[in-house]
């Protein structure tokens, strides 16, 4: 097993200081600070998000395992614009972004029930201090009360530190490795915790085109819906490229090459999550429905090689 705590690299990553995670900004950023998760309407247009949302499930449907959905097109022409300036969190335009995946789920009346146990963690180590990286949520359909989506522990953002001081990682912890370095878990005396400290429970509720950010210090969990809706969701982060070493950068280049997917940290801690697998015949093996390139190839402008690390800024 893993040992309690694990060696973090922390060379290049600074952390924003309490004064700029304070100050107030009269906009989003002063809910996301306050309360460690916002909700930004209409990064997308409505339509966008239902054309990916389109693109996401004609994907799913090209494998040939009798998955049909039944939907209308929706194609808006132009360039995609987001309304979002990332800018206004990180303080530059040279970001680096994950590589990280889109999420179907589809609803229990075509797959059956779910396993519905919440998991509550953060994606951040113990041993990270201070605000390193922040989690998106691009929505392509509705979340609402009873639709598939995020669950936050509202406000545990600004305990973290605190909550791990008080309740230090002890004994075996088998979760914990290279790959998943920036993961902890939590029980429910620890969420008794964080009530007792002024923190509460959210279903984040948003709409197609809306962008979830949260800090990975909050804890959070996916939740299945009770509905018939397709959760159809993409998870985007991106946090400065300077915060990356040159090491972790061709690493990351190689991975963008090869078409790999990543951890949710743009920056550090890259892993590939591998190829998928399947058992056959008592052996695991790569799933024959694999691919090693995606259907729709990227266009490698200069702005996006850079965001994928195979350019430095």
């Amino acid at each position: 097993m893993a040992p309690s705590l694990i060696e973090i690299a922390e060379s290049v990553t600074p952390v924003l200081s309490k004064v700029q995670e304070r100050s107030l900004t009269g906009d989003w950023r002063d809910d996301f600070f306050r309360d460690g998760y916002t909700v930004i309407k209409n990064a997308l247009s409505k339509e966008r998000a239902q054309q990916y949302q389109s693109d996401a499930l004609t994907w799913l449907e090209s494998f040939g395992l009798g998955f049909e959905s039944q939907r209308q097109e929706h194609m808006e022409k132009g360039k995609s614009s987001s309304k979002l300036e990332r800018r206004d969190l990180w303080e530059t335009d040279e970001l680096v972004v994950s590589f990280d995946t889109v999420n179907i789920t589809l609803p229990q009346s075509i797959v059956g029930e779910y396993d519905s146990t919440p998991w509550p963690h953060v994606d951040q180590a113990p041993e990270r201090r201070g605000l390193r990286c922040v989690q998106g949520i691009v929505n392509l359909s509705e979340a609402g009360p009873k639709d598939g989506g995020l669950v936050v522990m509202k406000k545990s953002a600004p305990l973290f530190n605190q909550f791990f001081e008080e309740t230090p990682v002890k004994g075996p912890t088998p979760w914990r490795t290279a790959k998943h370095e920036d993961f902890h878990p939590f029980q429910e005396k620890d969420l008794d915790w964080y009530r007792s400290h002024g923190c509460e429970l959210i279903k984040v509720c948003a709409e197609p085109g809306d962008l979830i950010l949260w800090d990975s210090r909050q804890m959070h969990w996916a939740q299945f819906g009770e509905s018939d809706l397709i959760r159809t969701i993409a998870y985007v982060t991106y946090t400065p490229a300077k915060w990356m070493s040159e090491k972790d950068r061709l690493v990351k280049k190689d991975l963008f090459e090869n078409y790999e997917t990543t951890t949710h940290w743009p920056h550090t801690n890259l892993f590939s999550h591998g190829k998928a697998k399947v058992e056959i015949d008592g052996q695991e093996v790569v799933d024959p429905l694999e691919r090693n390139e995606p259907i729709t190839l990227p266009i490698k402008t200069d702005k996006l090689l850079k965001l994928a690390g195979a350019l430095p800024y």
